[in-house]
């Protein structure tokens, strides 16, 4: 099914591998005539192209892109507008739509949502952007139907931002990145490898995009093939899927931990866009002759079956027809893993759900930008089609991406087929994916054919003694075992015919109803503000020295950014940097919030020409054993703040809330063996925080140890030498009660632009006017 290879490959003429081996350049002119570097065929990818293109640097290992177009959501839209304009934003420079899908329902914190909407459509009319109603499409889709175009680089404060099947290498970032753009700055990293992924074979029935893109990142994640590298879609396999299907897998690539990905293009594609009245965006994409890639999966479609990832992590995949063999075992390993994710705050149990051998799940859901497309919809309502899902515990709710897809199914009758079934059919929200919307009863198992299944990411509250959980499905499996009214089923072994329905755009919806300033700003509009939307509060510069308070420890493989800072209602306090940092590790250490603020209000005294003493009486004994090995150090050339260990921090959304609540509550680092994705690396960056690495099984301190670290600003200063990793080695000390422990951190690499922005302790310090 998904076969992974060692080293890097050639693909020749787009159909035939070649393992970067001795013989591959003998292989290779003899198929091409040609004798080819592997630098050369390296730039002969699709990704390449599309990144030269974009990059002002002129050195290509040294990117520096500019996007054509961004777009946000309004859980993150007011937080980057208000840091635009505390750095001096004028109008908006490129294209930028703010769309409402996470914050639609508007049913907690009173008026708050609704004025984040009245702000974003005031600072789209004042700046000249787009703004997109609540409940009109969800982030993505709105990106698929006008935003995407062939070769074209798109930038999203969502992580789901991808839209690779069309042509566009979109990336989703924390709102920072963004904010770059929105000033006339670039987008700065290294030049990604480009790993294969060469399809084969077309899907046998009842097999959907989620399935394909399940048993991927099955087969990806925890080895990290693809980290930070782009996934380029490739071979005779991309002809047998529709466009819907591609978009499908395209979306989930995000949790693979890739940085973007790109398709091949065709005639699908170019039917998709003229579809959607745009023709003149389609361009044919596809790898040169000889094209060489970091790495290569392959996938035989036509072996992928009805993949099922259990919780807590959309890597935890097994084929359905294995989990309904082998259900007892699977199940009791499930449970176990899971008290790792939960780390014993709750009892969590699905051996119960087993009913005369059947394993039964109480609710299904097919939403948002992976399972909201038209051609899943049509198949679960084919499948459905005559069953009913019963009148006990199982629920069933759809929620088409967009309204133009929501008329298309009121249209040709689908909505009134599922309607019929007992299920619900509601409007374009991205709810269920974040734990805002469908959240189950306690213990209650759902299954979704949507992005994400972390601990508590369906709305459950572990501090209140809640659990439930998710599984990812494809929208073809959910129709399926909703028609055995709960009952595990795959789809293919529903024995009817799922059809080929022609989907029709219309786009009457948007021209009525979106707001689109044609890129045309009226600085004579006044922005609305709502009582919740707050200024980011002051931020100094990072001093000479830190002393560091360790207020959390997390030896979890991985920490999500939902642990970090909890998605669900909580986001109603996201345009309030201080009401939302209340929430920060809510969910994972209660105690966090209490003893960050115990250390920064040192901070605070000190910054306003008291002595920290005052505030932390402790601080006069540790720093008297300072003293002792640096007699010059005292407390106006020493900062004083908190930080975290977490083993691999930050996967997950995209959401730079996990760190800059971090950095309002006086955090200024991280200490990790390593960052789980390269945007929450960046987040940490762009709000002035420290990303400290310490070697894999080195850990000298422990949670409520104070660390000291001298002669920061300095080390942050001098740029090392890349020859020379001994320069990028600082040593701390673990601050003891009569001596000072040392111990190694690093920084890893910084552009001397990251440099900069941690020296004056965050981006919107470094673009203040």
């Amino acid at each position: 099914m998904i076969d992974l290879m060692e080293g890097g490959a050639y693909l020749v003429k787009g159909r035939d591998i070649i393992p970067d081996t001795r013989e591959a350049q003998e292989a290779i002119a003899a198929r091409t005539g040609r004798n080819i570097t592997k630098e050369e065929a390296a730039q002969e990818t699709i990704a390449y192209g599309i990144l030269k293109e974009h990059n002002t640097s002129g050195n290509m290992e040294k990117l520096k892109i500019k996007f054509d177009k961004l777009t946000s959501h309004d859980i993150t839209f007011v937080g980057i507008i208000q840091t635009a304009r505390a750095s001096g934003l004028e109008k908006f420079p490129i294209p930028y739509v703010l769309t409402n899908c996470h914050n639609s329902l508007c049913a907690v914190g009173g008026t708050i949502n609704e004025d984040d909407h009245m702000f974003g459509l005031t600072c789209a009319k004042r700046y000249g952007g787009v703004y997109v109603p609540p409940h009109q499409a969800v982030i993505h889709q709105y990106a698929r139907e006008m935003l995407a175009g062939g070769g074209r680089m798109i930038l999203g404060s969502d992580s789901h931002t991808r839209y690779g099947a069309l042509g566009t290498m979109a990336m989703g970032e924390g709102g920072p990145e963004l904010v770059k753009q929105l000033l006339g700055q670039t987008y700065d990293i290294n030049m990604p490898g480009v790993v294969g992924v060469y399809l084969t074979g077309a899907p046998v029935k009842g097999v959907g995009p989620q399935d394909v893109a399940l048993a991927i990142i099955g087969a990806v994640f925890k080895n990290g093939y693809v980290k930070n590298k782009v996934m380029e879609f490739v071979g005779p396999g991309v002809a047998s899927l529709s466009a819907d299907f591609r978009i499908g897998v395209d979306v989930m690539t995000t949790e693979t931990t890739c940085l973007s990905s790109i398709w091949q293009t065709d005639e699908e594609v170019e039917t998709f866009y003229e579809i959607h009245g745009r023709k003149e965006e389609y361009v044919k994409l596809l790898p040169g002759e000889v094209a060489y890639y970091d790495g290569m999966i392959q996938v035989d479609l036509s072996k992928v079956r009805p993949m099922i990832a259990m919780p807590f992590h959309p890597s935890n995949t097994v084929t359905i027809e294995e989990l309904n063999a082998n259900l007892m075992d699977i199940l009791d390993e499930t449970e176990k893993r899971a008290q790792v994710s939960l780390g014993g705050a709750v009892e969590f149990h699905l051996k119960d759900k087993v009913r005369n051998g059947r394993f039964i799940v109480d609710q299904g859901i097919i939403a948002g930008c992976a399972g909201g497309g038209f051609e899943n919809i049509c198949a679960a309502a084919d499948i459905l089609k005559g069953k009913y899902i019963g009148c006990e515990g199982f629920t069933l709710s759809v929620y088409p991406a967009s309204m133009p897809i929501y008329m298309e199914l009121v249209k040709n009758g689908a909505a009134a087929g599922i309607l019929e079934t007992g299920a619900v059919m509601k409007t374009a929200f991205c709810g269920p994916c974040f734990g805002a919307g469908d959240t189950p009863a306690n213990n209650a198992f759902s299954i979704r054919h949507s992005t994400r299944n972390f601990p508590n990411r369906e709305g459950s509250k572990l501090q209140n003694g809640q659990i439930s959980s998710v599984a990812l499905m494809d929208a073809r499996s959910i129709a399926a075992t909703a028609a055995n009214q709960g009952v595990l089923t795959p789809a293919t072994e529903f024995d009817g015919e799922i059809g080929k329905y022609k989907y029709h755009f219309d786009s009457n919806i948007y021209a009525n109803r979106v707001f689109d300033s044609k890129g045309i700003p009226d600085p004579e509009v006044e922005i609305q503000f709502g009582p919740n939307i707050k200024d980011w509060p002051a931020m100094g510069e990072l001093p000479e020295n830190l002393l560091l308070r360790v207020v959390s420890e997390i030896h979890d493989p991985v920490t999500t950014t939902d642990e970090l800072i909890p998605s669900g209602e909580t986001s109603s306090y996201r345009s309030n940097p201080l009401g939302l940092a209340e929430f920060t590790l809510s969910r994972k250490d209660p105690e966090y919030v209490g003893r960050a603020k115990e250390i920064q209000k040192a901070e605070q005294v000190r910054m306003e020409g008291g002595h920290p003493c005052q505030a932390l009486p402790v601080l006069k004994e540790l720093m008297g054993v300072i003293q002792t090995k640096f007699p010059e150090v005292n407390h106006s050339n020493t900062g004083f703040g908190s930080t975290i260990f977490a083993v691999k921090p930050g996967d997950g959304s995209a959401r730079e809330q996990a760190a800059s609540c971090q950095k309002v509550l006086g955090g200024w680092a991280n200490i990790a063996n390593e960052y789980a994705t390269k945007r929450y690396r960046s987040n940490l960056i762009n709000w002035g925080m420290l990303p400290f690495l310490i070697q894999e099984g080195q850990l000298p301190f422990q949670n409520l140890d104070y660390l000291f670290i001298p002669d920061i600003r300095k080390a942050v200063e001098m740029a090392p030498d890349k020859t020379d990793e001994a320069r990028d080695e600082i040593t701390a000390y673990v601050v003891l009660k009569d001596a000072l422990k040392p111990f190694s951190l690093r920084l890893g690499e910084l552009t001397q632009e990251e440099r900069e922005i941690i020296l004056k302790g965050c981006l919107i310090n470094y673009n203040r006017v």
